[in-house]
């Protein structure tokens, strides 16, 4: 879930709309610019080393034993192994990685120091071992502390909110290899908060952020998000428009069934109390999911709802109805035993998933729309923000023609969505 409301707002130098001059925006580029590119490098680092690690782990290692990868003992094992390995790391690592997940929002207040350690462990056996979650979570949450640190110990004046805006702008960026996305989600907060000043100027140097990680991000990798559907052929909008909601509003319903469960599991957890043992269980019962979904619903999804997209015809709709069920299974199993990472990732491969079945049961409604909206429910549902079920939408099925379909089909799923919970536990004080 996206939550801005620890940061009111931008601190801006005065409130009057012509206030700030181009000398005091351009000051503001400055650290703006260091933290973009300093949150891209962090993102690089991390992900490159829990590549390195998955690729022993998930091919170096099963050779040198004589194992097939993707069997079903390998599964089920390296999957328990996983949780036990994160279970110790959060049992007995200072700082305990952090708060639990599923009681976290992806953007929040900042964390001390001696939980980034941990946390980090946490990502990187998590990200290797073939849990159902994304970096986004850990790696906002190192980033934004890491950000805090450094900038109140340059300026100890400057206000604590700024910092974190800098820093989740620059994440986001880098995460999603554009500034876009931030611009987009960033938008609603700086509106929220008191200060009076022109948007574009609060939103100056989170940009600035933005872009820095966005481009230090392609420097070195390209993320890809697109599907390969064929193209949207735009005729039929009318129908396209009423078939594209009923898809949106299922999907959004099926994520909210996700939203519902999570508190009740995340409870159970609590009951049994030790994290070695809720974490190791967690691992096995994911490591039975992956048996049951296949290698597909493993990892954090990216990859995978890409290789999805090319098998969709020779998997027929039973199958790809079981693969996004699995993957949401297996979403909310990582999330409510603790497992550290984010779930932005995983809901976007479950929201493609149901478009690509949907398709696969009505073909006659184009697989460019029925991934779009499944995409815009999902991750609707598990995040509760427009703004970036709009963009990941566009992102999977990058089709401008789709646009005016999907900014009004986003409304009747986000009805069906008003005034439900959040996937967010409120722990209890």
């Amino acid at each position: 879930m996206v939550d801005l409301k620890p940061i009111p707002h931008m601190p801006m130098p005065s409130s009057t709309p012509t206030s700030a001059p181009a000398r005091t925006l351009l000051a503001s580029a400055v650290p703006a610019l260091l933290i973009g590119v300093g949150c891209s490098l962090i993102l690089l680092a991390v992900m490159g080393f829990a590549e390195v690690v998955q690729q022993w782990l998930w091919q170096t290692l099963p050779q040198w034993l004589g194992v097939a990868p993707h069997s079903k003992g390998w599964i089920v094992g390296m999957l328990t192994a996983t949780g036990i390995a994160v279970g110790l790391v959060v049992a007995y690592m200072p700082g305990h990685a952090g708060p639990h997940p599923a009681t976290a929002s992806l953007i929040g207040a900042p964390q001390p120091l001696p939980v980034l350690p941990g946390l980090l462990v946490a990502l990187v056996l998590g990200l290797a071992g073939g849990v159902s979650l994304g970096p986004e979570y850990p790696i906002m949450t190192i980033n934004i502390a890491l950000a805090v640190a450094i900038g109140r110990a340059v300026r100890p004046e400057s206000r604590l909110d700024g910092w974190v805006m800098l820093a989740a702008s620059g994440t986001i960026g880098a995460l999603f290899g554009t500034p876009v996305a931030a611009a987009l989600i960033l938008t609603e907060p700086v509106m929220r908060g008191q200060d009076t000043s022109p948007l574009w100027n609060r939103l100056f140097a989170p940009l600035v952020a933005a872009g820095a990680g966005a481009l230090t991000t392609t420097l070195f990798i390209h993320p890809i998000f697109a599907v390969q559907v064929p193209a949207y052929s735009g005729g039929g909008v009318l129908l396209d428009l009423v078939a594209g909601s009923a898809i949106a509003v299922m999907a959004a319903a099926l994520g909210l069934l996700a939203v519902y469960l999570l508190p009740p599991l995340y409870r159970l957890g609590q009951r049994i109390g030790h994290p070695l043992l809720v974490l190791g269980g967690g691992g096995l019962l994911l490591g039975l999911l992956g048996v049951l979904g296949g290698p597909l619903t493993l990892f954090k999804g990216l990859t995978e709802m890409q290789a999805l997209g090319h098998s969709a015809a020779a998997l027929g709709p039973a199958q790809l109805a079981l693969i996004g069920l699995v993957k949401l299974a297996a979403l909310l199993v990582a999330a409510a035993c603790g497992f550290r990472g984010g779930r932005i990732f995983p809901a976007v491969f479950v929201g493609v998933a149901f478009g690509l079945f949907a398709h696969a049961v009505v073909p006659a409604i184009p697989a460019a729309l029925t991934v779009a909206c499944g995409v815009l429910g999902l991750v609707l549902a598990v995040t509760r923000d427009g703004w970036l079920g709009l963009f990941m939408a566009a992102a999977v099925v990058p089709d401008l023609r789709l646009l005016p379909i999907l900014c009004l089909v986003v409304l009747p799923a986000w009805l069906l969505l008003a005034g439900k919970p959040q996937m967010q536990v409120i722990a209890a004080r």
